[in-house]
């Protein structure tokens, strides 16, 4: 006589765990596995540990629909940026997703590319989901997204950027300054021919403006422009540089991202131009590969990681209190100026 239905049958044997069979396998009480569980700042470290291992032990996995339900919380931040494919960005993803995780937060990764359109469509699909949290590349958005976002009543960190009036709180650097900056330096260094060669997004532009008031504000120095699509490639860098070389007198051409200006060296070396003889040059970003080229890319940096880790300090603070209140925070965290073998 087949007897299994008289015997209870595990959770373990189903595969449905519970949170009791976590609770019972740690030694404490289930509110306690809780709390580890969804506020690991709220308990010891070794208790954290003991329920860490008792869930591993079980099997156990939390039902975040219910608990959702129950906490009016989702515990998804939206990360938003334009690509993956650009180390920075890479940086920033990797650092907000290391801070997060830790803390009971999943990441939901978007990428909005370089246009509002875009941008507008996959929040939509993100404010659906009643995310708890949003980090966002940028402060410039069109009237929906910010309308959107306004109302939304979620604490957002606009990165990669800067504004005096930012929606919640801002963690970035200004692209107007970066351009003012490379200007001056590239004219006390002596150069006054100028080639600029700039992806056609919004903070590509401001750095290129930025450039020119710094022209301008000395009244030394002329350019000539050269715009492409984006995402960036060396191909174009060689092919605009070719056109701006054939018809200018250029001592230096300065890029709005590091692998334009390898494109534009590889077209330089391929004219038995000499650099920074002959022609100077300059990227921005500092890639990985910036300074293994040869020779070596002089460009700007920016500490993604340090914008990814303060955007998610910024966001923990802020959605680990009850009410809604929008925080005004700026933090500008600068840039630097790389001068290696190009310029």
């Amino acid at each position: 006589m087949d007897d299994s239905g008289d015997k209870p049958r595990s959770s373990r044997s189903t595969g449905s765990a519970r949170l009791t069979d976590v609770a019972r396998v740690a030694g404490v009480a289930p509110m306690t596995v809780s709390r580890a569980l969804n506020r690991p700042e709220l308990v010891s470290e070794d208790t954290r540990l003991r329920v860490q291992r008792a869930v591993l032990e079980t099997g156990y996995v939390p039902n975040r629909v219910a608990g959702a339900l129950a906490s009016s919380r989702s515990r998804l931040v939206a990360l938003l940026v334009p690509t993956v494919a650009h180390s920075l960005f890479a940086e920033v993803v990797q650092t907000v997703m290391g801070a997060l995780s830790p803390q009971g937060y999943q990441v939901l990764l978007g990428l909005v590319g370089y246009t509002p359109e875009q941008e507008e469509t996959i929040l939509e699909t993100v404010l659906s989901r009643r995310p708890d949290g949003i980090v966002l590349t940028g402060c410039r958005h069109s009237a929906l997204t910010r309308q959107r976002l306004k109302s939304a009543k979620v604490p957002l960190v606009e990165i990669w950027d800067m504004t005096d009036d930012p929606l919640d709180m801002l963690v970035g650097f200004s692209h107007e300054a970066v351009g003012r900056a490379v200007a001056e330096h590239l004219l006390f260094r002596g150069y006054r021919r100028f080639g600029l060669i700039s992806a056609d997004d919004s903070r590509a532009k401001r750095r290129v403006a930025g450039f020119v008031s710094g022209l301008e504000s000395v009244g030394r120095g002329e350019y000539q422009l050269r715009e492409v699509g984006t995402p960036s490639s060396m191909p174009w860098g060689r092919e605009k540089s070719a056109e701006l070389l054939d018809r200018y007198p250029l001592d230096a051409i300065i890029c709005s991202s590091d692998i334009l200006a390898l494109g534009v060296l590889a077209e330089a070396q391929s004219r038995g131009l000499s650099v920074p003889g002959t022609l100077a040059i300059m990227g921005f970003g500092d890639s990985t590969y910036a300074a293994a080229s040869f020779p070596a890319l002089s460009t700007v940096r920016i500490d993604g990681a340090a914008i990814g880790l303060r955007a998610a300090e910024h966001l923990l603070q802020r959605m680990a209190q009850p009410e809604f209140e929008r925080a005004g925070q700026v933090l500008d965290i600068g840039f630097e100026i790389i001068d290696r073998d190009t310029t």
